[in-house]
């Protein structure tokens, strides 16, 4: 809908021929509120621009043959702006727009066609049973087009003082005086019957009297506001040509938060694991789940990793030092050589890792032992 006001702000007589030609697409979408603001767009633009109406003028009209409900009406709402903005210049339309008369249902339509209709009376030849057509439901029908109705019966009474629109005239001044509740409506008939039957000519002077021209006002900015704007030209302030206050409510929430809210209370949560690690335990995380009373954790002791020297039976396959230990289920006796220890030969117990022997290895005890010995530096014998 932005664009669209854009669009209208930018258009001039050097580019109205391609603002005209995406107007003209988008009035064919499938969205109805966006086609009638598309075709009121146009109406603007031709009020606008002096130079560029007419071509304004022939894109509704394309419109308007195209045959649907909801561009026809809105094609003939601004087609009666333009008859004000231009009066007597575009009055040969009338006939095509006369044309739709019977798919008309929206009030306001209905009271654009019946004001182009009672202004250019003088014009139409049929015009007292174009004007039947709509008193016909005249009780129905809402107050803005009942007064457009009174107005333009009494408009053709005093162009055409003839006897058909003296009759249609008392019709319509009885019903708005008699059988309305509508407050306006009935005043405006009493004011134009005491008009009527005081004298002619000064009804004339009152009723046909010459209506100011319309302008288009959109570009019309206050001093202060624009300079306003110009402030705030990066924001939305330059979209809606309003000051940021006007659509922006500005709010300071000044909630204070608790000491309870700023320092959990993790007492429990401590305690907890300090029974559960025994006392004189640092204290640790609030994350760290204690362990079970029936169960302890499980203790780990490093193993010493002293560089050695294997001492290898003949024929055996080397072993790297590298390579991962796999553990033996039975105790089993290990000969170690480490630097600067003497030898020891224990058998150890419990849940220690030993080196496991590869597949073929002799490792019975008391075996002859080989002199070789392997490099921990290089892995050679």
């Amino acid at each position: 809908m932005e664009k669209l006001e854009i669009m209208i702000k930018l258009a001039s007589d050097r580019n109205i021929d391609r603002v005209l030609l995406e107007f003209k697409e988008y009035a064919t979408e499938v969205n109805v509120d966006f086609d009638r603001k598309v075709v009121r767009a146009i109406g603007r633009c031709a009020i606008k621009l002096e130079r560029a109406a007419q071509r304004c003028i022939s894109v509704l009209l394309e419109l308007i043959k195209i045959k649907v409900n909801y561009v026809v009406q809105g094609a003939i709402i601004v087609i009666k702006d333009i008859f004000r903005r231009y009066p007597n210049t575009y009055e040969s339309i009338i006939a095509t727009l006369c044309e739709s008369l019977d798919t008309l249902d929206d009030p306001e339509a209905k009271a654009s066609m019946i004001w182009i209709i009672g202004e250019y009376a003088e014009r139409i030849d049929n015009v007292d049973e174009l004007l039947e057509s709509f008193l016909e439901c005249f009780p129905e029908e809402p107050a803005l087009v009942q007064l457009q109705l009174l107005t333009a019966t009494v408009k053709l009474f005093l162009k055409n003082p003839t006897e058909g629109p003296q009759q249609m005239n008392q019709v319509v001044l009885n019903n708005a005086t008699m059988e309305t509740n509508n407050p306006d409506l009935r005043v405006r008939a009493y004011i134009y019957w005491r008009l009527l039957s005081t004298d002619l000519e000064e009804a004339k002077d009152v009723v046909l009297a010459e209506k100011p021209v319309i302008n288009d006002d959109s570009n019309n900015l206050d001093p202060s506001l624009l300079d306003e704007l110009l402030v705030n030209i990066a924001t939305l302030s330059s979209v809606y040509h309003k000051p940021p206050e006007a659509f922006v409510t500005r709010t300071h929430s000044s909630a204070q938060k608790t000491e309870d809210d700023d320092y959990p209370d993790v007492s429990e949560s401590e305690s907890s694991v300090n029974l559960a690690n025994g006392p004189g335990s640092p204290p640790t995380s609030i994350y760290t789940i204690p362990y079970p009373q029936n169960q302890q954790p499980v203790q780990k002791y490093p193993i010493p990793q002293p560089q050695v020297h294997l001492q290898m039976q003949p024929n055996a396959p080397v072993q790297h030092p590298s390579q991962p230990q796999m553990q033996s289920h039975l105790p089993m006796p290990l000969n170690v050589h480490a630097q600067g220890q003497n030898t020891m030969s224990r058998a150890v117990t419990g849940h220690h890792s030993y080196p496991q022997p590869l597949p073929h290895q002799n490792m019975e005890v008391g075996a002859p032992q080989s002199n070789m010995h392997l490099n921990p530096q290089n892995g050679q014998l």
